[in-house]
């Protein structure tokens, strides 16, 4: 039987909030990030991949110092947001921003297999039937590359449930506030006699998870194109 205290929910609530906000947010930065990768001819492709990639390779918590260092009250961004009365470091909102970096490489990952995935004969046909780029980008590559973005949706989404090292050093462990379900477990494990709490909100989180790759298996077998017996 679970034992899950009001402040175990507020966790639960906040966790779910972050991790929809911050795959919502990321969603049309990641596909235009992955287009770039895919279909531009920029230079420097390969060192603007390995920025996009290096929250992968970091410690979560180096990616959690290093957003405090920017958006602190003496930071170069921070000071200018702080100018403005907008205060982001110790709030919800820096545990969305975190997850957003974590999970970014993630989700755009995913959409660029989708997109290089795409045969290079139907955008020939297209350019040759003098379809514009943005023609072409809403009639056949967003169309066929909607999998590969219900997959990364749903990968940032549970990284996004999980994140934990630069959640605690940019937003902090406020009950209530900024605690998600990976802090509160944090919390119950240092916590004398915390352990069947701790086991409580472990087994929330499996189960949150779980249902978020059923539900996502679910929706890319009902949008999967049917073949013909």
């Amino acid at each position: 039987m679970l034992e899950l205290t009001p402040a175990d929910y507020q966790a639960i609530w906040l966790s779910t909030r972050v991790a929809v906000v911050a795959t919502l947010l990321s969603l049309p930065f990641g596909y235009a990030m992955a287009y770039l990768l895919v279909f531009s001819r920029v230079r420097g492709k390969a060192f603007i991949d390995g920025l996009v990639n290096l929250p992968l390779v970091l410690p979560p918590v180096v990616v959690g110092y290093l957003l405090l260092l920017l958006l602190g009250r003496h930071g170069w961004l921070g000071s200018l947001l702080d100018a403005w009365g907008i205060h982001i470091v110790f709030t919800w909102k820096a545990a969305v921003l975190a997850s957003m970096v974590v999970g970014f490489p993630l989700l755009v990952r995913s959409i660029r297999l989708g997109l290089e995935g795409i045969d290079e004969k139907l955008l020939q046909a297209s350019r040759t039937l003098g379809a514009h780029w943005y023609d072409t980008l809403f009639t056949i590559i967003i169309p066929l590359s909607g999998r590969s973005v219900l997959a990364g949706a749903t990968l940032m989404f549970a990284r996004s449930l999980g994140e934990f090292g630069a959640t605690i050093i940019i937003a902090g462990n406020i009950p209530g506030v900024t605690q998600t379900i990976p802090l509160a477990i944090y919390d119950y494990t240092n916590t004398p006699g915390g352990d069947r709490m701790a086991l409580s909100l472990c087994i929330v989180s499996v189960v949150l998870s779980f249902a978020v790759l059923l539900l996502n298996e679910g929706l890319l077998r009902r949008f999967s194109p049917r073949r013909e017996p």
